[in-house]
């Protein structure tokens, strides 16, 4: 491995070659290999809470005691985000999605088997370190490989499979648990870490990310053999590659810290995007998380009942990620944002005004909520890597996502305090609108808009 001093002009020239790439059925198929990864992790993620009613059950957890094994969890994702954008952009970003998935693949197989409520939440902390790592350096990483061209549609058509995993985890969920217990579903989450193996062998490191750490002879190697690649999949020769806009100021350091985040124009951009991050996330677990409990202890539903009708949140929120999907290339990522937690604030006040009297209003108006809650967020996965140099695109994700993870722990301890075990629940949906009404104002007002443009142009 050779290092040496980044090179502007051989940043520049690599991302002209990514520019000038066709889709071709390399980038589907890495993207659904990274995919896959994502898609178990969000999978692992929601497990908890479909979970949680037996697990009450089984260990006599007290209220405190289920929203800690809610919480503990998102503290893991917490320190995991916050740790592993900054190893991404030292070691590589492949290296570190690998190492998440194996961890959480063996934190499902210690739950599955844990003999007390005390090792559970050992293991579920731990896991949540995986999970939190992985989910912003996959963001990272399909962005490094995409063009600016529709990056938006490409980006997004892979964080589906988020949502995806959501829903299929809240499905599989409701089938499961009642039927052969949290531990089964716990078991069956381990399978995945065989993915790694695959991981390993067909994803290539992001050329964008080794040219900006100096490996120029690798960045140029890995260059070639995407471009190999590219040119079997569409079975024609590549275009001369085209200049690439970049912007005023750009700099060779290869260096990632914190005050990166919050020089010159970067500043603006990371407290806009943290606020959105914090937010979005609160209002989306704050009720998600909580929804099973609710329809069983308010509305007295059985435990399956309860779990079918938490999932119609699950498949509304995969409904409104392919919405801003396949329409933020058009709209813009700024509206986008602005609409999802604008929608999701409307959703909160007539649940407010209504006052949820049955379990089939509440459903109906949280998956409202999580239509476009679930559309905003995702579109962040977005938004975050493109207001980042090269040098600590990962670092910025990761602690976007240390906010999201804020919002994640929050969100649930909040709406624990305002429900309090009773009945009355307006309180609750007062509190998130209230909440998701400042995100749709800050990104509104603030959210600086990106579309069309290059990765090298946006952030120097």
């Amino acid at each position: 491995m050779r290092v040496t001093a980044p090179d502007h002009a051989v940043q520049q020239h690599i991302a002209a070659r990514l520019e000038r790439l066709p889709m071709s059925r390399w980038h589907i198929s890495v993207r659904l290999i990274i995919g896959v990864v994502t898609f178990f992790e969000a999978f692992d993620q929601l497990l908890i809470a479909f979970s949680l009613p037996d697990i009450t059950r089984e260990w006599g957890l007290s209220t405190a005691g289920a929203t800690t094994a809610l919480t503990v969890g998102s503290i893991g994702m917490l320190l995991g985000a916050l740790a592993s954008g900054w190893l991404a952009d030292r070691v590589g970003r492949v290296r570190m999605i690998m190492l998440c998935l194996v961890i959480t693949a063996l934190g499902n197989l210690g739950m599955a088997l844990s003999p007390a409520f005390l090792p559970f939440l050992i293991l579920r902390f731990v896991q949540g370190l995986a999970i939190g790592g992985e989910v912003p350096i996959a963001a990272s990483y399909i962005a490094e490989l995409s063009r600016a061209k529709r990056r938006g549609r490409f980006v997004l058509m892979y964080e589906v499979v988020f949502p995806a995993g959501l829903t299929v985890g809240s499905l599989m969920s409701a089938w499961i648990v009642p039927n052969w217990g949290w531990r089964a579903l716990f078991l069956l989450a381990a399978v995945p870490g065989l993915a790694a193996f695959f991981l390993q062998r067909r994803v290539p490191e992001s050329p964008r990310w080794l040219a900006s750490r100096g490996r120029n002879a690798e960045a140029l190697e890995v260059m070639e053999q995407i471009e190999g690649n590219v040119r079997r999949s569409t079975g024609q020769d590549l275009p001369d590659p085209a200049p690439v806009p970049s912007a005023v100021g750009a700099e060779s350091t290869s260096t990632s810290s914190v005050r990166d985040l919050f020089t010159g124009r970067y500043r603006r951009r990371t407290l806009v995007v943290w606020t959105i991050w914090f937010v979005g996330y609160l209002a989306n677990y704050g009720l998600t998380s909580w929804l099973p409990t609710l329809y069983k202890q308010v509305f007295h539903l059985p435990t399956g009942t309860a779990l079918w009708y938490s999932t119609s949140a699950s498949m509304a929120g995969l409904a409104g990620c392919i919405l801003a999907a396949l329409t933020i290339d058009r709209l813009g990522r700024r509206k986008v944002l602005a609409i999802g937690l604008g929608g999701t604030t409307v959703a909160m006040g007539f649940l407010a005004v209504l006052g949820a009297n049955s379990a089939g209003q509440l459903a109906l108006f949280s998956a409202f909520a999580a239509m476009f809650s679930f559309a905003a967020n995702i579109s962040l996965y977005l938004y975050t890597p493109e207001l980042y140099p090269t040098r600590s695109r990962a670092l910025g994700c990761s602690l976007g996502g240390v906010l999201n993870r804020l919002g994640i722990i929050t969100g649930p301890i909040l709406v624990a305090v305002v429900y309090a075990g009773g009945t009355e629940l307006t309180p609750v949906f007062l509190l998130i609108g209230a909440i998701t009404l400042v995100g749709t104002i800050v990104a509104a007002a603030f959210a600086e808009e990106t579309k069309g443009r290059t990765l090298e142009e946006l952030s120097p």
